[in-house]
């Protein structure tokens, strides 16, 4: 089969980035962002957290081929903000949502656990 080994899809091999940055020369205050090793679920939520930013113009993404594991962000921000600032901001905004939505459904789940004993 043609399809690479399913290790590949997670592994950074030696001297592999897990982001690169390129600046965009066509746009002002852009940048390219090739994040390896991962897919549609991680860039998603990316873009979608970086167009809450009221200093992102313009975030989008792509997947170059469905059997490389990486993805293309492209983010462009006003001239108050640079696009790692942002990148950076929507990463730690992330986080903390998703610690949110942990501690959310941990007590969701202990509750429910309560309660069918009852």
């Amino acid at each position: 089969m043609n399809a690479p080994a399913t290790f590949e899809s997670f592994y950074l091999f030696d001297g592999e980035k897990k982001i690169t940055i390129e600046k965009d020369t066509k746009v002002q205050n852009a940048a390219i962002f090739t994040v390896n090793k991962e897919d549609h679920t991680l860039a998603n939520m990316l873009r979608a957290q970086l167009l809450k930013d009221p200093n992102v113009i313009f975030a989008g993404y792509k997947i170059p081929h469905p059997l490389e594991h990486k993805f293309i962000l492209r983010v462009q921000t006003t001239p108050e903000s640079n696009p790692s600032e942002a990148l950076s901001n929507a990463i730690t905004d992330l986080i903390s949502e998703m610690s949110l939505l942990e501690e959310r459904f941990k007590d969701a789940l202990k509750e429910k656990q309560e309660s069918a004993f009852d």
